[in-house]
């Protein structure tokens, strides 16, 4: 497992070797040492292609996410929401896949989503904290500091996402 460094304080990128044979294949997705966090919380989801899932954080209770995709492709997105960091309010996006084999490891204080590329998507999250629903926050997918970065123009949201903030609401209000 090869462990990257981002411009992005803690934002790593993990490439996990895959061990094939006659019989499939076998892939490691999380060791917990070489990001130095726990993950109580695991979860997955299934997207069909052109959904766009985000963009997430949770404030009260904020978590870090391990994200994998198990099957498929998914243009995964993350801004800085950190007011100290040098990179607040920058955008990190990365096309993780079952190919690639690449992982994401996101820290506390970052919004994240993603958008899919293939035709069923599988996608394991692991995460440093539970889900507080009373504490989630979605930043609209469409604003305009980061519209340009998704490839489509009408992705398949959920009523949630639909309801997003606008960055700057959110700025204003934390």
């Amino acid at each position: 497992m090869k462990l990257f460094k981002t411009k992005f304080k803690d934002l790593k990128i993990i490439k996990s070797p895959i061990f094939s044979d006659n019989r499939g294949y076998f892939k490691e997705l999380v060791i917990e040492k070489n990001i130095d966090e726990r993950f109580p919380f695991k979860v997955m989801s299934f997207s069909k292609k052109n959904v766009l899932r985000g963009m997430h954080l949770q404030l009260k209770y904020p978590q870090g996410k391990y994200i994998s995709v198990i099957k498929g492709s998914v243009l995964d997105v993350v801004i800085d929401l950190r007011k100290k960091s040098k990179t607040f309010l920058k955008i990190f996006s990365i096309i993780l896949s079952e190919k690639n084999a690449k992982s994401i490891f996101i820290p506390e204080g970052f919004a994240h989503g993603f958008y899919t590329l293939s035709k069923e998507n599988y996608i394991v999250y692991s995460c440093t904290k539970y889900r507080s629903k009373n504490h989630e926050i979605t930043i609209k997918w469409d604003d305009p500091k980061i519209k340009n970065i998704w490839p489509i123009k009408k992705p398949i949201l959920s009523s949630k996402d639909k309801k997003g903030i606008f960055l700057k609401e959110f700025l204003n209000k934390n």
